[in-house]
């Protein structure tokens, strides 16, 4: 036994000994380090109209997803990310048309995007209803709608689209609720902050 145990402490050494010559080796076999992945949350505050010519406008998203704002209920999340439904549902609000991602089967709700961010399939409103004219991220062109009588063409750009979208919304509050603290969709300034100083 005595004759074994140094041969063991050998053998332990020179495997110890080729471990370390090959990590310090830059010949040597690594694995990459995986990147940090930082978890998709749900965005607390989001910025609007940064380069509005009236000032930026604060959405409170948590207030608006969360409970503490609602429109005789809970706002769900398709009623901005209108995309974020199946076709089917989606036909039932015209004039939207377009679901996202193509082929899309889930409804989006905030359980859903908590599960699992990327296959919730949440699109940004920039996403699809870009600047005026700019080609928005996800779609060949600007969303638009024909008015049924004229014919005329109306793109939604992200001006229109969020105005329509948050207007028709305070107005309905407003409509249902007397005494409400909702913006009033009719004063520009309820919504957009300027960032000029007063004097």
């Amino acid at each position: 036994m005595r004759k074994v145990l140094p041969l063991i402490l050998v053998m332990f050494l020179m495997a110890a000994g080729f471990l370390i010559v090959d990590t310090l080796s830059p010949k040597a076999q690594r694995l990459p380090k995986p990147a940090d992945e930082k978890k998709k949350v749900i965005p607390e505050v989001i910025i609007l109209g940064k380069d509005a010519k009236l000032g930026k406008v604060t959405f409170n998203h948590v207030k608006h997803n969360g409970g503490e704002y609602n429109i005789g209920g809970p706002i769900l999340c398709i009623e901005c990310h209108h995309t974020a439904q199946p076709a089917s549902d989606l036909d039932k609000i015209p004039p939207h048309k377009t679901v996202w991602p193509i082929g899309r089967t889930t409804t989006l709700t905030a359980e859903l995007f908590a599960a699992d961010p990327i296959k919730a399939g949440v699109a940004a409103c920039r996403d699809c209803h870009a600047r005026s004219g700019r080609k928005p991220k996800l779609l060949d062109e600007l969303p638009s709608i024909v008015d049924p009588e004229t014919k005329a063409v109306t793109k939604i750009t992200n001006q229109l689209a969020f105005h329509s979208a948050c207007d028709a919304c305070h107005f309905e509050i407003q409509f249902r609720t007397t005494g409400s603290k909702v913006p009033n969709a009719t004063n520009c300034a309820t919504c957009h902050k300027s960032t000029a100083k007063k004097h």
